[in-house]
């Protein structure tokens, strides 16, 4: 039983956060491990808040694509169009289309390909990133690693600019228009941008190994997660933002969003517009890993079965993950 062999791995591995299975919204298995706060002993819930990382490029991805339906932007507009003299080392036929499926070939302020651990600091001043123009002086002087369209980088540097081309587009903040056309529409009513700093009761610290403690995030991370990832979210939350996508309640049809861009046979995936998609089958996922916080979730369309695990250590959700399918 997937309950039995969850608990057991979770034994093994230490593990923090919740693991869950529904099928068409129907709970098949929920159950929290592990503490959201160790001084305190506050135990993790099957409520408990947890930042996803780069799970929410999907919610970045879908906000965009709202306004390509509205006409606001097109998957062809250039970033130059919008930037100005803005981040000049961004190439003049980089498009958003190549910003959504990671062809762009921008630099990154956080390049997954230059290795590092994951306790290392990569943000700076991370108090001082509470808005998406405050990521401007972090993104700029990147030299270009490829020219745009020529190959798949994974960059979450261009989610950042996605947030800000959105803002530029429309006038309105990058949080209020994830607020506005994604979190509103699913009925994600716990899910929202908390700052780093003054976590609410109902969410969970992250934690990782430093110098041989266990210790917070707090200094690794934007004060303020940007378009790139972060959000808070519960596992409730998370399953019914994939029923309300596949029911056409957050951007219509989502035929051209899961529609495969790129083929990643090295990685067992493909990538559709801000969604890792199955090589082989239907199945949908968000995936997210940063400096204390873990998270993976996948849909089934087929049967509308979803499973989802967050961690609020890195990378914990993944012996859950595969625990939830055997």
């Amino acid at each position: 039983m997937v309950g039995a062999e969850v608990d057991r791995v979770a034994g093994e591995s230490g593990f923090s956060g919740v693991a869950w299975v529904d099928r068409g919204g129907r709970v098949e298995f929920a159950k929290a491990y592990g503490l959201a706060h160790r001084a305190y002993r506050v135990p993790n819930t099957v409520e408990t808040r947890f930042g996803i990382a780069s799970g929410s490029k999907g919610f970045t991805a879908l906000a965009v694509v709202s306004l390509v339906r509205e006409g606001l932007l097109g998957l062809g507009t250039t970033a130059r169009s919008l930037l100005g003299e803005d981040l000049p080392l961004i190439a003049d036929d980089v498009t958003v289309e190549h910003l959504l499926t990671h062809t762009s070939g921008i630099g990154d302020y956080l390049d997954e390909d230059a290795g590092g651990e994951i306790t290392d600091y990569f943000v700076g001043a991370a108090h001082e990133l509470t808005t998406t123009e405050a990521f401007l002086p972090l993104l700029g002087g990147h030299p270009a690693k490829f020219r745009a369209g020529e190959r798949f980088s994974y960059c979450n540097g261009g989610f950042v600019v996605l947030a800000l081309l959105a803002e530029r587009a429309s006038g309105v903040g990058y949080h209020e228009l994830v607020r506005e056309r994604v979190l509103r529409p699913a009925g994600m009513g716990r899910t929202d941008f908390l700052r780093g700093d003054e976590l609410p009761g109902d969410a969970a610290v992250g934690y990782l190994p430093i110098d041989g403690v266990d210790r917070s995030n707090v200094f690794h991370l934007p004060v303020m997660a940007s378009g790139d990832g972060g959000i808070h979210s519960t596992a409730e939350d998370i399953s019914k933002f994939w029923r309300a996508l596949f029911a056409g309640e957050i951007v219509g049809a989502v035929d051209e969003v899961v529609r495969p861009r790129v083929e990643l046979p090295e990685q067992g995936r493909r990538y559709g517009l801000g969604f890792w998609l199955d090589e082989k089958t239907d199945t949908v996922m968000l995936v997210g890993s940063d400096a204390g916080v873990s998270f993976k979730s996948t849909h089934d369309p087929r049967t509308g079965t979803t499973r989802t695990v967050l961690s609020n250590t890195s990378p914990g959700a993944w012996p859950i993950a595969r625990a939830l399918v055997s």
